[in-house]
């Protein structure tokens, strides 16, 4: 069985949201593993990125993940920053000590979600979308790589999107057949296991 589930995917692509819904129907405690950064580094994570620069984040994350992944206690839900699979340590961590499941989005459906938004540091640019085509040029391998399912988060609902993940775990035996708590599954050919 499954005791923690992390994911992975660029910022917006609904890893909080999703996470949070997700670990209410798993009955699991929902970490986001950027608020921890923010507790630790005790002010957000865009003016530690202009204070100190992104090695140094990278540096923090890499520990948090390291520390969160290797969690051994009741059901986790995991919600990574964007970036965490930039390196490889927190890659092996999470595709090797959890279940991870990737919020696959494009840059443009992102765009229109995070068009306003001022406090992800990396899309404070003068060309938001073209910084987060970069962006998922850069990660989608590396997510496709460290996950072991893809999820389309192109769908109507985040309750379809759970129900979706939900499916998955279950097909692949890591949640027991039959709970109440994966019921209502949407399915499709977005959810293939990588």
């Amino acid at each position: 069985m499954v005791s923690v589930v992390s994911l992975v995917g660029l910022p917006g692509g609904g890893k909080t949201t999703v996470g949070r819904q997700l670990a209410r129907r798993l009955g699991a405690r929902f970490v986001d593993a950027d608020h921890v950064l923010e507790e630790r580094l005790g002010m957000p994570i865009r003016a530690f990125f202009e204070q100190h620069g992104e090695p140094a984040f990278r540096d923090l994350e890499e520990r948090v993940i390291d520390e969160l992944t290797a969690h051994t206690g009741e059901p986790l839900v995991l919600a990574t920053g964007g970036g965490a699979v930039l390196r490889a340590p927190n890659r092996a961590h999470l595709r090797d000590r959890t279940t991870v499941v990737y919020l696959r989005s494009t840059p443009e459906e992102l765009f229109r979600r995070l068009r306003h938004d001022t406090q992800r540091p990396l899309l404070q640019v003068a060309d938001p979308l073209s910084r987060l085509r970069d962006l998922h040029a850069q990660r989608h391998p590396l997510y496709e790589q460290t996950a072991h399912f893809c999820v389309d988060t192109g769908r109507p609902s985040v309750s379809m999107l759970v129900g979706l993940i939900l499916s998955q775990l279950e097909q692949a035996g890591c949640l027991p057949h039959g709970e109440d708590h994966v019921g209502d599954h949407a399915s499709g050919p977005s959810a293939a296991p990588t």
